[in-house]
């Protein structure tokens, strides 16, 4: 038997591997690819079935204080088209997702200081007033212990924050020096303190990543135990430092959502825009691999070319019920249902 499928068979026998066996795995990755994908598919099956999970996503701002060297709405961008949802387009988009039948609502946003914690809270909480079924989860970035522990006392359930890297000096890279990888890690464990369901993850093919880069994300997924792990390939903005870097793949990026759900099972796991933008088959192949999770765009159709995070971005034309149909289809076609349901973290 080959390395790479002792590595493979200790992974699905025991969930864990060493850093230095993680990158052995990356690096062997077309020897075991298949073997790997069906665990995955096995380990997902068993605890959500042929479910897919849809989420809500609400793009409430496009500005931010934050300088990545990734990300196309950095403050940098002189010709990004900033603009900032009102609360009542906010609950509107959630109205009309509701009548949809999506049950969680993502309210995404640059770091922009104009959502205070004043103006989030009541927005927060008269969502849950309206739809006090579904689960509102928030992915406004690196903010004080004290305002995560007000917006979870206004009923936000979920908190989304991709720790980007767990490797520290490859995070310096992608980062201005203002921005710490040591502030990220704590932002993630007082979300956890605070009993949120968190949610990390990891641009894949990033610059500068390597397979022993990519081995500590996956040891820390491993330890940290997310209950949502977004990852998705790096694609280049035209306007960033990094606009002539190579794009992430379509088969890394499919390889690590299936060792992924096999570290944790029960991890809600997307197969994210941007894997369907590099590939016109991309989240499918995503569920295929041991994704369970697909996040339609809600935000109005008029502001969606505008939170321009990378190029080529799909769906920014649809309406919110053409994006969940086409999934809905697209979903079908290969065995999986969209049900409208919470989706929560089963352990």
């Amino acid at each position: 038997m080959k390395a790479s499928e002792k590595l493979a068979e200790k992974l699905i026998d025991t969930h864990s591997l060493t850093e230095e066996e993680y990158a052995a795995l990356i690096r062997s990755r077309e020897e075991v690819r298949d073997t790997l994908r069906g665990a995955a598919v096995r380990e997902r099956k068993a605890i959500y079935g042929n479910k897919v999970f849809t989420r809500g996503l609400i793009e409430i701002s496009s500005f931010c204080k934050n300088d990545c060297l990734y990300c196309g709405i950095r403050r940098s961008n002189a010709n990004a088209e900033r603009y900032r949802l009102t609360p009542d387009e906010i609950l509107e988009c959630a109205d009309r997702g509701y009548e949809l039948g999506f049950r969680t609502f993502v309210m995404q946003g640059g770091e922009d200081a104009y959502f205070t914690d004043e103006r989030l809270v009541p927005l927060i909480t008269e969502i849950k007033r309206r739809h006090p079924d579904c689960a509102v989860t928030l992915s406004l970035g690196e903010r004080s212990y004290d305002s995560y522990k007000r917006l979870r006392e206004a009923g936000a359930d979920r908190y989304l924050l991709r720790h980007e890297t767990a490797d520290e000096e490859h995070y310096k890279k992608l980062h201005p020096a203002e921005m710490s990888f040591e502030n990220r890690m704590r932002c993630l464990k007082n979300l956890r303190a605070l009993g949120y369901q968190v949610g990390c993850g990891f641009m894949v093919g990033s610059p500068f990543q390597t397979p022993e880069t990519l081995a500590k994300d996956l040891k820390f997924i491993e330890s940290f135990k997310p209950e949502m792990c977004g990852i998705g390939p790096f694609v280049p903005h035209h306007e960033t430092p990094f606009a002539k870097h190579t794009a992430g793949t379509l088969e890394l990026t499919c390889f690590l959502l299936s060792v992924i759900r096999i570290i944790h099972p029960p991890v809600l796991l997307p197969a994210t825009t941007a894997l369907g933008t590099i590939d016109p088959m991309g989240r499918e192949r995503g569920i295929l691999c041991g994704a369970n999770v697909v996040m339609p765009n809600l935000s109005p159709v008029s502001v969606r070319k505008k939170y321009e995070l990378y190029d080529n971005k799909i769906c920014t034309g649809e309406e919110a019920a053409e994006c969940r149909g086409c999934l809905e289809r697209r979903m079908a076609h290969i065995g999986y249902e969209i049900v409208s349901e919470r989706g929560d973290f089963l352990a």
